[in-house]
Protein backbone atom coordinates (compact mmCIF):
# COMPACT_ATOMS: atom_id res chain seq x y z
CA UNK A 1 0.00 0.00 0.00
CA UNK A 2 2.76 2.07 0.89
CA UNK A 3 4.83 1.47 -2.21
CA UNK A 4 1.63 2.00 -4.60
CA UNK A 5 1.41 5.40 -2.72
CA UNK A 6 5.16 6.22 -3.58
CA UNK A 7 5.19 5.53 -7.28
CA UNK A 8 1.32 6.80 -7.90
CA UNK A 9 3.24 10.32 -9.02
CA UNK A 10 5.28 8.15 -11.55
CA UNK A 11 3.43 5.64 -12.52
CA UNK A 12 0.19 6.91 -12.57
CA UNK A 13 0.01 8.83 -15.58
CA UNK A 14 1.41 5.59 -17.52
CA UNK A 15 -1.41 3.78 -16.15
CA UNK A 16 -3.61 6.47 -17.14
CA UNK A 17 -2.48 6.33 -20.68
CA UNK A 18 -2.59 2.09 -20.61
CA UNK A 19 -6.57 2.29 -19.59
CA UNK A 20 -7.37 4.92 -22.25
CA UNK A 21 -4.92 2.57 -24.98
CA UNK A 22 -6.74 -0.34 -23.95
CA UNK A 23 -10.33 1.71 -23.89
CA UNK A 24 -9.55 2.83 -27.60
CA UNK A 25 -8.65 -0.73 -28.73
CA UNK A 26 -11.74 -2.35 -27.60
CA UNK A 27 -13.69 0.07 -29.32
CA UNK A 28 -11.71 -0.01 -32.51
CA UNK A 29 -12.37 -3.62 -32.21
CA UNK A 30 -15.67 -3.44 -31.39
CA UNK A 31 -16.50 -1.34 -35.13
CA UNK A 32 -14.37 -3.99 -37.03
CA UNK A 33 -16.78 -6.86 -35.68
CA UNK A 34 -20.06 -4.83 -36.62
CA UNK A 35 -18.56 -4.29 -40.01
CA UNK A 36 -17.84 -8.24 -40.76
CA UNK A 37 -21.42 -8.89 -39.38
CA UNK A 38 -22.78 -7.09 -41.71
CA UNK A 39 -20.77 -8.15 -44.64
CA UNK A 40 -21.23 -12.10 -43.15
CA UNK A 41 -24.80 -11.09 -43.49
CA UNK A 42 -24.44 -9.45 -46.89
CA UNK A 43 -22.85 -12.76 -48.44
CA UNK A 44 -25.52 -14.86 -46.12
CA UNK A 45 -28.20 -12.96 -48.14
CA UNK A 46 -26.43 -13.23 -51.70
CA UNK A 47 -26.09 -17.04 -51.38
CA UNK A 48 -29.66 -16.88 -50.31
CA UNK A 49 -30.55 -15.66 -53.34
CA UNK A 50 -28.37 -17.71 -55.81
CA UNK A 51 -30.02 -20.63 -54.15
CA UNK A 52 -33.22 -19.16 -55.10
CA UNK A 53 -34.40 -19.02 -51.31
CA UNK A 54 -35.48 -16.04 -51.28
CA UNK A 55 -36.97 -13.54 -54.42
CA UNK A 56 -34.78 -11.03 -56.06
CA UNK A 57 -37.18 -8.09 -55.15
CA UNK A 58 -36.65 -9.61 -51.07
CA UNK A 59 -32.87 -9.38 -51.81
CA UNK A 60 -32.79 -6.08 -53.08
CA UNK A 61 -34.65 -4.88 -50.22
CA UNK A 62 -32.28 -6.43 -47.42
CA UNK A 63 -29.18 -5.84 -49.35
CA UNK A 64 -30.29 -2.04 -49.95
CA UNK A 65 -30.54 -2.14 -46.20
CA UNK A 66 -27.35 -3.81 -45.32
CA UNK A 67 -24.91 -1.61 -47.50
CA UNK A 68 -26.78 1.51 -45.76
CA UNK A 69 -25.49 -0.10 -42.31
CA UNK A 70 -22.11 -0.64 -44.20
CA UNK A 71 -21.98 3.13 -45.36
CA UNK A 72 -22.98 4.12 -41.64
CA UNK A 73 -20.10 2.68 -39.61
CA UNK A 74 -17.74 3.84 -42.31
CA UNK A 75 -18.91 7.47 -41.73
CA UNK A 76 -18.99 7.46 -38.32
CA UNK A 77 -15.22 5.70 -38.53
CA UNK A 78 -14.50 8.76 -40.58
CA UNK A 79 -15.54 11.58 -38.48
Amino acid sequence: MILRLLTLPVLGPIEGMLWIGEQVLEHANAELNDKEDLNKQLLTLQLAFDMGDISEEEFEEQEEALLLAIQELEEENNE
